[in-house]
């Protein structure tokens, strides 16, 4: 990430701009020290951190904008107002390539208004598409199907997305995301297809699988009735773990087949059958439908004493059966205010997010929290814990 490194900084009384940048205001923490900054049409926080004679300037990874361009930009406002004798540096200004929005990569945020909106038949969705070979079929197959893939490896999205984009697919949407979250967003009895093919199995690490009893909980709530969560896999341990996850649900039809042929294959799937591995299909359908989620929720804060809060805040974390939570770090603005730093949520997916405290509110500072279970239940715990800091 751009950045760059000064032996000493001016003393300049905040807000200042510069070329179009806007410093609104400092929040310090030791020798750290965040600069709340609008540029290009984005909010986030440069950070400088050191002493005399080495003073580093970067983004915050925690707030940092889509826009490269923006923080680039930002650095480079900095550098000129602010910085004196500038050691080394990497803020050369140049549209990011990804700048534009894309066609196909989409936030969460995004997601749950597609899907509020949504005018397609079905809807399919792939979790961990890879080189995207199963995915681009289904949404040549289905044209009346919304095809949702979600990855966490993000240049198997830009790959899947050029892909998507040379053949002219306009039913698919990526998301570049953790499927243990994005679960969550879905609506209950909304999903007619769910496929988990190829996970990594985690053998030495089962916390970090797709599937679990509570992922099996939630295909059940999304599926439609009818529906079907199915899983392909070369991995025979996983494919039984799979089952039992399954198994313990009410209501779960469970069919098991053993090197099935499909009309399209991965390259890694074609690997393992030229090499007679043994190839394992779980398919559960559910059958009845789901309560939804109750999910009216405002993510605000009441009642917070901000003097008590900066007098006892200290690093603590508090684990609960589903989520957890976690008060990283405070800043103190010129003003008195309070800026935390906390995460919180579910431990498969944690939320990372700045609460700015002032004498009339308390907010979070540039996005709230997702809508979900987990983070709904995090909110309740993190105000009580607020109000009555005992850290």
């Amino acid at each position: 990430m751009p950045n760059f490194v000064a032996k000493n900084l001016k003393n300049i009384e905040l807000p200042a701009s510069f070329d179009g940048v806007e410093f609104i205001w400092e929040a310090l923490n030791g020798d750290e020290k965040l600069v709340y900054t609008k540029a290009l049409g984005c909010e986030f926080c440069l950070v400088v951190k050191g002493r005399a004679n080495n003073y580093v300037i970067k983004c915050d990874k925690l707030s940092r904008p889509a826009k490269l361009e923006a923080v680039q930009r930002a650095l480079e406002a900095y550098k000129q107002l602010f910085a004196c004798e500038v050691i080394s540096q990497a803020t050369a200004i140049k549209k990011s390539k990804n700048s534009n929005q894309s066609d196909y990569i989409i936030s969460s945020d995004e997601l749950v208004n597609r899907l509020e909106n949504c005018e397609y038949k079905k809807i399919f969705v792939e979790i961990g598409f890879g080189s995207g070979r199963h995915l681009l079929y289904q949404a040549k197959e289905n044209p009346d199907t919304l095809i949702i893939g979600i990855e966490v490896y993000k240049p198997a999205c830009l790959q899947v997305e050029n892909l998507a984009g040379i053949n002219k697919l306009k039913n698919i949407i990526l998301l570049n995301l953790d499927a243990r979250l994005v679960m969550s967003l879905l609506r209950s009895n909304s999903i007619d297809r769910l496929f988990l093919h190829f996970p990594v199995p985690w053998g030495k690490s089962k916390m970090r699988r797709v599937v679990s009893p509570q992922f099996a909980i939630e295909a059940k709530r999304v599926i439609k009735d009818s529906g079907t969560f199915e899983l392909r896999s070369d991995d025979r341990e996983y494919s039984d773990y799979t089952i039992g996850c399954f198994m313990d649900l009410n209501d779960a039809n469970i069919q098991i087949y053993k090197n099935r042929f499909l009309e399209v294959s991965s390259k890694y799937e074609d690997r393992w059958i030229r090499q007679n591995k043994n190839i394992y299909d779980v398919i559960c359908s559910f059958y009845g439908s789901s309560d939804e989620l109750d999910l009216d929720f405002k993510f605000e804060f009441n009642g917070l004493d901000l003097e008590y809060i900066k007098l006892n805040f200290a690093n603590k974390t508090i684990k609960y059966s589903d989520h957890f939570i976690h008060l990283e770090r405070i800043y103190i603005l010129c003003d008195g205010s309070a800026l935390l730093r906390v995460a919180f949520g579910s431990f498969y997916r944690p939320e990372h997010r700045y609460i700015l405290i002032t004498k009339e509110c308390a907010l979070y500072l540039f996005k709230k929290p997702l809508l979900t279970p987990e983070n709904i239940k995090a909110h309740k715990n993190l105000e009580d814990m607020l109000r009555c800091v005992t850290l």
